[in-house]
């Protein structure tokens, strides 16, 4: 699944399903989140940590590809 890089034209819709809704869910919050409470919002079952890893590797790619920012303390928010 390819997950292209955040450009000036880019759509949100350009996105598979699962990483527009992270986005939401990330866009929604009062502020930056914890891959922990994406998944509440998600309602994922992050008390298992198998659910949890897969849903954190997606938010750091979305980190890589210019989507999401990650901060210094390991939340994630959007680009400013």
């Amino acid at each position: 699944m390819l997950i292209p890089h955040r450009t000036p034209d880019a759509e949100e819709t350009m996105l598979p399903p699962d990483y527009q809704r992270i986005l939401a869910a990330v866009r929604q919050a009062a502020g930056p989140v914890m891959a922990r409470q994406v998944g509440d919002a998600l309602t994922i079952d992050v008390s298992v940590r198998s659910k949890l890893e897969p849903l954190r590797g997606k938010l750091v790619r979305l980190v890589d590809r210019g989507w999401l920012r990650k901060l210094p303390d390991g939340r994630f928010t959007t680009r400013l």
